[in-house]
């Protein structure tokens, strides 16, 4: 019997997906958490352009999702995911090649829209396939969906391993293997994911600026953006710190893979956790545990590094911190948004909280990408952009205690 991935596929086979998951997460992360060190030693930019960049990257990401749900839902899943593979790798072509500043850019934007593109498509078959799955009696869609995030996590894994073990070719050499890997995998997924006719209704997303007539709404996803702006600063502020301390590209894999190891390991005993305290009580304390981050690495920011492993302390504490954070609050959040939302409105409410995010990045990249040149030598003066890191995720903590008390004990009530 011939496998499934090398004849027409008829329907939604879901290890494909976790694959696709797997290897999509290596292609991101041998890539991506290199490119601020390019742009800045390569590029020979400043933090601000530096910043500005990485922030179009993620908004150009953030914010398409809304948009690639409602393209997966006219045109079909499997279209749009190998339109987004092509996409990425147009951006990693762009990235490899490009001489100029402005090839630079459009590259890592069309990296970001790929992933806008094939994401939620992705997700959006997995649930279908694990409904279908759980309905003849097999593995869950809970299930399917934990398998997913343990593949994707497996790939974040890697990824930083191997574009670690590359860097020493050149950043446009490790650009051209990521690029390699998206198109094996849209040849693979172009055979693997079955057909859907495309349906005759105009392509309508819902009007998610509805979601901005609710005040504690909005409230609440000015708060949480800064989550991913925090979160972001694993690509810019991150190897600032790195330099600080002595260290070079390389050090990166192994930190990004401490990020994946603390998560394959503990997200799922911190979410138990979390759901016997609850969501509106732990999402404080996952921006608190952000902040406490920023500020282990201000502790240490003006000092000179020691010789040795011990220089990447502060990092490892930067990223653990920001880790265990992530783990406490995002699940959180996300549990909290269908308390804002009926069924007919939640992909609204999903897609504006992903917006407000790119947002966040995009303005905070840019401002502080030019105060983070001042903590590449150790200074006082490089203890205050860690500062001011850390002073946004405070405000969401103590924002979100008092955007979250009507929510306690009420969270099938809405808005």
């Amino acid at each position: 019997m011939s496998l499934p991935l090398f004849r027409p596929a008829t329907q939604v086979w879901p290890p494909v997906l976790l694959g696709s998951q797997f290897v999509f997460n290596i292609g991101f992360y041998a890539v991506v958490p290199f490119l601020a060190i390019f742009l800045r030693e390569d590029m020979m930019l400043s933090g601000g352009r530096l910043g500005l960049i990485l922030g179009l990257r993620t908004f150009s990401q953030q914010g398409m999702f809304i948009v690639g749900g409602a393209l997966s839902d006219r045109f079909g899943a499997r279209i749009v995911i190998l339109a987004g593979c092509l996409i990425r790798v147009s951006g990693y072509l762009l990235l490899a090649f490009g001489q100029s500043l402005w090839p630079i850019i459009l590259g890592a934007c069309l990296t970001g829209i790929g992933g806008a593109l094939f994401s939620p498509s992705i997700e959006a078959l997995l649930a279908k396939a694990g409904t279908q799955s759980e309905a003849r009696g097999k593995r869950s869609r809970a299930e399917w969906f934990a398998l997913f995030a343990v593949c994707g996590e497996l790939g974040a894994v890697l990824g930083p391993v191997v574009g670690a073990l590359m860097t020493g070719l050149g950043f446009r050499q490790v650009a051209l293997a990521g690029a390699g890997v998206f198109v094996v995998a849209l040849i693979v997924l172009f055979f693997a994911l079955p057909s859907a006719p495309a349906k005759k209704q105009t392509l309508e997303m819902t009007p998610w600026r509805t979601t901005f007539r609710q005040p504690r709404f909005v409230a609440f996803i000015i708060a949480y953006s800064s989550w991913l702006l925090s979160y972001n600063q694993l690509y810019l502020a991150l190897p600032v710190e790195i330099q600080r301390a002595g260290g070079s590209e390389k050090d990166l894999g192994p930190l990004f893979m401490l990020a994946s190891i603390l998560i394959i390991a503990f997200q799922l005993p911190l979410a138990r956790f979390a759901r016997r305290v609850g969501p509106t009580r732990i999402l404080p304390f996952g921006f608190i545990f952000v902040s406490a981050s920023f500020v282990s690495v201000a502790l240490f920011a003006a000092t000179v590094p020691p010789v040795g492993w011990l220089r990447l302390v502060p990092s490892a504490c930067f990223v653990t911190l920001l880790t265990l954070g992530q783990m406490l609050l995002v699940p959180a959040a996300k549990d909290l948004i269908p308390w804002f939302a009926d069924e007919t409105t939640l992909g609204a409410h999903y897609g504006a909280l992903a917006t407000a995010g790119g947002c966040a990045v995009l303005a905070g990249n840019f401002i502080f990408g030019g105060q983070l040149d001042h903590a590449l030598v150790p200074s006082k003066e490089a203890i205050f952009p860690w500062l001011q890191l850390a002073f946004f995720p405070l405000c969401s903590a103590i924002a979100m205690v008092i955007i979250c008390r009507p929510m306690q004990g009420a969270h099938a009530r809405k808005a």
